[in-house]
């Protein structure tokens, strides 16, 4: 495991919970900063390094899970990928399309299998609406809408150097909305252009801390998406909506994680308990991690789970988002 920030707990959490006990074993953490490493490693007695190179070369590894700054993850992936052949990237795949081109041309020529984290596709109130959406229960879908309404404060910002930064972080959209970005496409398809405003509402940071973006669907849906770490004083939503001629259901909560509406026109069976898939995680990382990990390990000889082929449009679409929002409106077609 290749970063020992805010993120890594989610990924030990799941790697040792019990349903994933003696399937996966976290063998060597790896940080710059060595102290969170130490830290890391005395707690679950495991093997920690400063150099991530040094890490691959000593140790037995299977997989590597890399877990730096956003900007970073083509670089690290770049320089490992000659030394296990399973990778985990957290989201995004990377800030810059060319860097996520990168990745999936090395990873085709070495070998590579690469999962992107998108660990909100496994939420149970996703998964149903994904269901609904594969079984035509919502006839034409023409809109999609999601809100981020988190709240980081200066002292998250000043937590690392990287946070807030263009080429690292990526703002709002390409940190926190990077989720809700890929859900929706995940949800309703590629999209073809994006206009996007932006601002620094509270935040004192060299990206934008709040974004508005408009979304036009390939399939001729619109969307709009809505992003702020401004939110005070504490978290509000992390919702999705989508609407069709034939149905309408909002996914609301922290994470995606609370089945707030759902109608159609032809009701069935099923309808009468999809509240019960709700669920109440305690953070804005909800509880997807697992389910992601139990993926990955049901899928190392298939292509079930995101690859980086499917994550490049995010990434696309991320860069595009940030860029309208920087010239101001500009529409900025994919």
């Amino acid at each position: 495991m290749v970063g020992c920030g805010r993120i890594s707990s989610k990924h030990i959490g799941a790697i040792y919970s019990s349903s994933l006990k003696n399937k996966i074993n976290i063998k060597a953490i790896c940080d710059k900063k060595i102290a969170k490493a130490k830290i890391i490693s005395k707690k679950y007695k495991i093997n920690f390094y400063e150099n991530m190179i040094k890490m691959a070369q000593e140790e037995d590894l299977d997989m590597i899970s890399i877990l730096t700054e956003s900007g970073n993850h083509s670089k690290h992936f770049l320089e490992l990928t000659k030394h296990v052949k399973y990778f985990v990237i957290e989201k995004p795949l990377s800030l810059k399309s060319k860097d996520a081109l990168k990745i999936y041309n090395t990873a085709k020529k070495n070998g590579n299998k690469v999962f992107v984290v998108k660990q909100n596709r496994f939420n149970p109130s996703i998964k149903k609406l994904k269901e609904a959406i594969n079984q035509g229960r919502f006839g034409k879908i023409f809109l999609g809408t999601a809100r981020v309404r988190w709240s980081r404060d200066e002292k998250y910002y000043n937590l690392a150097k990287w946070r807030g930064k263009h080429d690292l972080d990526g703002g709002v959209i390409g940190n926190q909305a990077s989720h809700h970005v890929d859900m929706l496409i995940w949800l309703i398809g590629e999209i073809k252009s994006v206009s996007a405003l932006g601002k620094r509402a509270l935040a004192k940071i060299e990206s934008f801390d709040t974004v508005i973006a408009n979304l036009k669907f390939k399939s001729g849906a619109l969307g709009v998406l809505e992003a702020t770490t401004a939110t005070r004083p504490k978290d509000l939503e992390g919702s999705i909506s989508i609407l069709g001629s034939k149905g309408s259901v909002q996914i609301g909560g922290f994470s995606m994680n609370l089945v707030d509406t759902w109608q159609f026109s032809k009701m069935i069976k099923s309808d009468e308990s999809i509240f019960k898939h709700s669920t109440m995680p305690k953070s804005v990382y909800g509880f997807g991690h697992l389910g992601f990990y139990e993926s990955v390990l049901n899928s190392l000889n298939t292509k079930k789970v995101l690859h980086p082929q499917n994550a490049i449009h995010t990434v696309k679409v991320i860069e595009a988002i940030n860029k309208s929002a920087i010239l101001g409106g500009k529409t900025i077609y994919l």
